[in-house]
């Protein structure tokens, strides 16, 4: 459920026009509604609720505006984060750094003292190299940096390939047929406190099946490693849960996850740590976009060209990704069209022979469930600058990111005396 409906004939963000905001803020614009946002959080916490040890933490890479965090630390949600500048925001909104998981593969050596020095939670090893790398870096610092060792479960999330990422071919964590050698090793050290192991499979799942599996093999792990002597406190089990883009898909609910988590990890005696991200903001958001003009084709097919472009919304450009499209203020009239943006590339478009509502130039309409992967992959591309975004809160609405014009972007840049 999401707080943006049709209210007299119009799409509403909670009891805020569109139209409003694309009359005072201009399009392309990401709005977000903070209702939506504080729905999803206290669903995805009572689903939990049955767990007497956990912790959340907000998969900051989903959406990182500072006012999504901000609400995210208000219902309680730590952070997890993949770089020194998620960091950085994530204390910027108010998250303790006990609430901080630092995950990531590349992690730099000045992102592990910023770690260190935040004073976060816990950082989620990916390799034994990285894990000796932070043990140097702590114990030179005379600290013991808490740490979880990721395993790669080699299990198939049945999802995209490129955000799939716990098959064995994938970058992530160390093979979970090494992992106890790795735990025990890494634990030997001075400089790191081991106490615990982590999996992430992937994003935008659509089945549990994959999820429980790699739990079961986290278990047995956990199992292992208590049995060579180590100690184990914590299970970060990640996110992944996925939302739905297109009309009439299913997916599982947090509740439903939860009742797996319960049934498959409960007696594992740990605190149990989840990374949900786009499951809570991703229909939490839309992009508001204008039709430009409507372009016939040679098939008679048109194009409708709005002011919204794959460097705003890049999924589906990258993933094929489906988002819905929706007329701001519907007539009830039907159009089969190709929905394009103004970029100088074929890969610039949203959607081909969609059935929308019907447009015109100048009407406004949204791309539904952005609030995830949205503006956070925005890029400058074609010179375009980055839109604005949005949050409603009721029948308010404030700028929580500020339009930045390519002028902005070109003021960063210099010539060389040498080129003059």
């Amino acid at each position: 459920m999401d707080h943006f409906q049709i209210i007299d004939g119009e799409l509403h963000a909670e009891r805020v026009p569109l139209s409003r905001i694309a009359a005072e803020i201009g399009t392309p614009v990401y709005v977000y509604s903070r209702a939506t946002l504080e729905r999803h959080a206290r669903v995805f916490n009572e689903a939990l609720s049955a767990l007497p040890k956990k912790h959340v933490a907000f998969a900051i890479k989903a959406n990182p505006n500072l006012a999504v965090l901000r609400v995210m630390q208000r219902e309680g949600f730590g952070a997890d984060v993949v770089s020194g500048g998620e960091l950085a925001r994530a204390l910027a909104a108010g998250m303790p750094g006990q609430d901080i998981v630092f995950s990531g593969v590349g992690k730099l050596e000045r992102e592990m003292v910023q770690g260190l020095d935040a004073g976060i939670g816990q950082f989620n090893i990916e390799s034994e190299e990285e894990g000796i790398e932070l043990a140097a870096v702590a114990a030179a610092r005379g600290q013991r940096a808490a740490c979880a060792l990721r395993v790669n479960p080699d299990v198939d999330a049945r999802t995209h390939e490129k955000i799939s990422t716990g098959k064995a071919e994938n970058k992530f964590g160390v093979p979970i047929d090494r992992a106890a050698g790795i735990y025990a090793r890494l634990a030997g050290l001075p400089g790191l406190d081991m106490r615990g192991v982590a999996v992430h499979i992937g994003s935008q799942l659509q089945h549990l099946q994959p999820l429980e599996d790699a739990f079961i093999k986290l278990g047995a792990l956990i199992a292992e490693l208590r049995a060579g002597g180590q100690t184990v406190t914590h299970a970060d089990l990640g996110g992944g849960l996925g939302v739905t883009y297109k009309a009439g898909e299913v997916y599982p609910t947090p509740a439903e996850y939860g009742a797996m988590v319960a049934r498959i990890c409960g007696s594992w005696d740990v605190t149990l740590m989840f990374e949900p991200g786009r499951v809570i903001v991703g229909n939490a958001g839309v992009l508001l976009t204008r039709a430009i003009r409507v372009k016939r084709s040679s098939n008679n097919t048109p194009f409708v060209i709005v002011d919204a472009a794959m460097n705003d919304l890049a999924r589906p450009a990258m993933y094929g990704a489906w988002h819905d499209f929706e007329a701001v203020k519907p007539t009830g009239q039907r159009m089969t069209a190709h929905i394009v943006g103004p970029i100088c590339e074929t890969g610039d478009t949203f959607a081909m022979d969609r059935e929308i509502d019907a447009l015109v130039a100048g009407d406004l309409a949204v791309f539904r469930t952005a609030g995830a992967y949205g503006a956070t992959m925005a890029s400058s591309y074609n010179s375009r600058g980055f839109v604005a975004e949005v949050m409603v809160d009721g029948d308010q609405f404030a700028v929580v990111a500020d339009r930045i014009l390519p002028e902005a972007i070109t003021s960063a840049e210099r010539v060389p005396a040498w080129l003059d």
